[in-house]
């Protein structure tokens, strides 16, 4: 079986176990991702229990009832001595109490502390919503990559399909040519050698094909052994604007809106602190009954029920300066704050900016490289004719494939890395269309 029959099965067997895949859209594997993600799932439990957490009874609004009861007894033997009379001796005196009943407390009033913690509970629910929509920005980017890497790996493995069909033509004709006599041994082993050279690169892509198929799997959480082909090429965006997007990023971008959250949390806490400065109101009430029996005592039976109801008032006068060093630590952390705002504001203007440069770039190199594909093949197809004529050497017709080759592959890379930057630009500015 010739080199070249086997070949030709070896793909006819790719072409037909695809048609047996499904077909995997962007916009489909984003839904999966989105459904299936661990990390998205936790975030989303995150967000529960942050909302959990924000209620007037969390942050010290609302009374507290405690509900009591007794029951219990006593079983003794005892000897009376009055001052006149006989001695009076009971043995196995039983004895019993049962009593039950319910107290509230409520702080009316705590210097505004308790609106102050309410405050922070709702900023920290934000802030796990914040945390929630970062986890799928992250996500929805890492599948975008993935995606397009897959795309990218099958345009390389057919780029590397077509080396060995030049190869496989270029052998062909340097058997004719030894076959008239017009031609070299060394030039069919050579064109042999290239073409096994070409073949082992093909089978190296496929394997990189394969192992980004498992990757995105991996990202949508399903069987890493499924099967599915892809869009045929790699869309970029090409009309993005760096300032429309550093205007969004101001608004959208998670880190900045996690900054402005700490901000004002530094803020509450400084307010909760200086609470402590006020006095503290709590009102109280309760209801008891009791009951209990003694067959020792003045009265062998005792019954009682009733309400009690009361204030409480306040207010810390000195506790060793721990007010004022508690309220200055906490205008230094509102400082921080501020200035990690503007630090995060400026780390996120640098990111966006660099990515910014790199989609420019990438966007000029992917025409330059789709001019040089043009240029490559037609030099490709011309060195092809006049070998076929024997005005050339074989040499300078590998060199020609080679560029063919390179140059399709650089504009693959190029497609890629735009689409990339692309990608990463609107992750920053936190602009993902998690729809697709």
């Amino acid at each position: 079986m010739s080199k070249k029959f086997k070949i030709a099965i070896f793909l006819f067997s790719l072409s037909i176990s695809g048609f047996a895949q499904e077909k995997l859209s962007l916009r489909e594997a984003i839904s999966i991702a989105l459904q299936n993600n661990y990390d998205i799932k936790i975030s989303k439990n995150e967000i529960d229990i942050a909302k959990n957490n924000a209620n007037i009874g969390n942050a010290g609004m609302l009374p507290t009832i405690d509900g009591t009861y007794t029951n219990g007894g006593s079983i003794q033997n005892t000897r009376q001595t009055p001052v006149t009379g006989e001695d009076r001796v009971i043995r196995g005196a039983r004895s019993t109490n049962n009593s039950y009943g319910a107290d509230l407390n409520w702080t009316i009033f705590d210097g505004f502390t308790m609106f102050a913690n309410y405050d922070r509970l709702k900023e920290l629910q934000k802030q796990g919503e914040v945390n929630a929509r970062l986890t799928i920005l992250t996500t929805v980017s890492d599948v975008i990559a993935a995606y397009y890497d897959v795309v990218r790996q099958q345009q390389l493995l057919i780029a590397a399909d077509s080396a060995i069909d030049v190869s496989v033509w270029r052998t062909n004709i340097a058997k004719t040519k030894l076959e008239l006599g017009r031609g070299s041994k060394l030039d069919v082993l050579t064109a042999q050698v290239d073409y096994n050279t070409d073949t082992s690169n093909f089978i190296q892509v496929k394997n990189f094909l394969q192992i980004a198929k498992v990757r995105l799997n991996q990202l949508m959480v399903r069987d890493i052994g499924t099967g599915f082909t892809v869009a045929d090429s790699i869309d970029v965006d090409r009309g993005i604007l760096f300032s429309k997007q550093a205007e969004i990023a101001e608004q959208q971008n998670p880190n900045v809106q996690n900054a402005f959250i700490n901000q004002k949390i530094a803020a509450l806490n400084l307010k909760s602190i200086k609470g402590a400065r006020y006095p503290v109101i709590i009102l109280n009430s309760g209801y008891s009954r009791a009951k209990s029996t003694s067959p020792t005592g003045f009265n062998q039976r005792f019954a009682a029920n009733g309400f009690t109801y009361g204030v409480t008032a306040s207010l810390n006068l000195f506790n060793g300066f721990l007010q004022r060093q508690q309220e200055r630590n906490a205008k230094i952390d509102i400082e921080n704050s501020t200035l990690n705002l503007s630090k995060t504001k400026l780390d996120v203007n640098s990111q966006l900016l660099t990515a910014y440069q790199n989609y420019a770039t990438y966007l000029d190199l992917i025409k330059l490289e789709q001019r040089n594909v043009d240029i490559a093949k037609e030099n490709l197809d011309i060195t092809m004719a006049k070998y076929r004529l024997g005005s050339i050497a074989p040499l300078e017709l590998r060199e020609a494939q080679r560029n063919a080759i390179d140059a399709q592959n650089r504009f693959i890379e190029m497609q890629f890395q735009a689409k990339i930057a692309e990608t990463t630009l609107k992750e920053i500015s936190g602009n993902i269309d998690l729809s697709n």
